[in-house]
């Protein structure tokens, strides 16, 4: 299949990458502007978490599925895919600092026990500690310096997606369309990577 690649020439790479973040922080600018304006509903620090946790579930399945889409699709997007992980890991931040600010005022023993007691927040807070070694790696030196070691260590992308679905699917009382159309498009990809992990492995036997 002949695909095709959105790369910029090479002298305009480092602004479009810059493009990629201003618009990735488009969404928070959004939503934090209708929360100073009273714009979001009865319960305005909720939406506000709700909205940043689900922009971070969005580019974390749009860092996931660069792979599938230039294995199948012919669609080169690889170019961007430290940009859309790296918007992810700071959408994380951002909801867990509304989280801590706005709803538990700083109140940290009131944090462990709602970590102890809710296990979706014990997952995310699992999924913020994987994302914390990905986010201090993602660059060239990195890269350089870390050989295969970083390739092994960016693999933890995947429990990262396993703890963010189980975060997502568990702070909902009652799961929606939106919630099944995400959990779908998540365990797809990563069904997709398993086989496509076993593939290769079946290859390497022959």
């Amino acid at each position: 299949m002949q695909g095709f690649s959105l790369s910029p020439p090479r002298r305009w790479q480092g602004m479009v990458n810059v493009a990629v973040y201003i618009i990735g922080f488009i969404p928070a600018i959004w939503y934090f502007y209708l929360g100073a304006t009273n714009q979001l509903g009865a319960d305005p620090v909720k939406s506000f978490e709700q909205a940043l946790g689900l922009w971070a579930l969005r580019f974390l399945m749009l860092t996931l599925a660069i792979s599938p889409l230039r294995d199948i699709l012919g669609w080169n997007f690889i170019r961007y895919r430290r940009a859309l992980g790296l918007l992810s890991f700071y959408y994380v931040l951002m909801h867990l600092a509304a989280y801590l600010l706005l709803d538990l005022a700083m109140d940290f023993s009131t944090l462990w026990d709602d970590v102890a007691k809710r296990p979706f927040i014990m997952f995310g807070m699992a999924a913020l500690g994987l994302l914390v070694p990905l986010a201090l790696t993602s660059n060239n030196f990195s890269i350089r310096k870390m050989g295969r070691k970083w390739i092994w260590l960016h693999r933890l992308i995947y429990g990262v997606a396993v703890l963010v679905l189980l975060h997502f699917s568990l702070s909902a009382k009652v799961l929606s369309l939106d919630h099944y159309f995400y959990i779908a498009l998540i365990i797809l990809m990563l069904l997709y990577r398993g086989r496509r992990a076993l593939k290769r492995k079946l290859r390497k036997l022959k």
